[in-house]
């Protein structure tokens, strides 16, 4: 059986906190671990933030949904901001300077390819489509 989660919010960052909670809630009720719990909240942070950052003036809504099955999750984010793929045009991150030489940022959507078994994204509709899988044990 497949539970669903939906959730629709402004693209802003103050909204981001009560997503957040429903996503921890909606993990709880689904038993899953405290660590798949971190990283769906820890991606979903990410991206959102990202959209909220640079997808424009801050009229955007999002929305987050998480269809979760006994061996695996999708989580799909929907924006109306502008058209990007965090999984193509976002610069790689340096992973060989020592820590202090770092820019700061850049390590975000590194984190979301390395916690998803899958990341996509397409643009359709005028909207930024974000599709992640990740499989769990049942």
């Amino acid at each position: 059986m497949t539970a669903k989660l939906s959730v629709r919010i402004n693209a802003t960052l103050d909204q981001l906190q009560a997503l957040q909670a429903q996503v921890a809630e909606f993990g709880t009720a689904e038993d899953w671990s405290p660590a798949l719990v971190y990283q769906v909240e820890l991606v979903i942070e990410e991206l959102c933030v990202n959209i909220v950052s640079y997808g424009g003036d801050g009229t955007h809504s999002i929305n987050v949904s998480i269809e979760s099955a006994a061996t695996e999750m999708t989580i799909s984010i929907v924006d109306d901001g502008r058209a990007f793929d965090p999984f193509s045009e976002a610069p790689p991150p340096d992973l060989r300077s020592e820590v202090q030489d770092r820019p700061i940022g850049g390590l975000g959507v590194h984190f979301v390819k390395t916690m998803m078994d899958e990341a996509h994204y397409k643009r359709e509709s005028d909207r930024n489509h974000v599709t992640l899988v990740k499989r769990h044990e049942a």
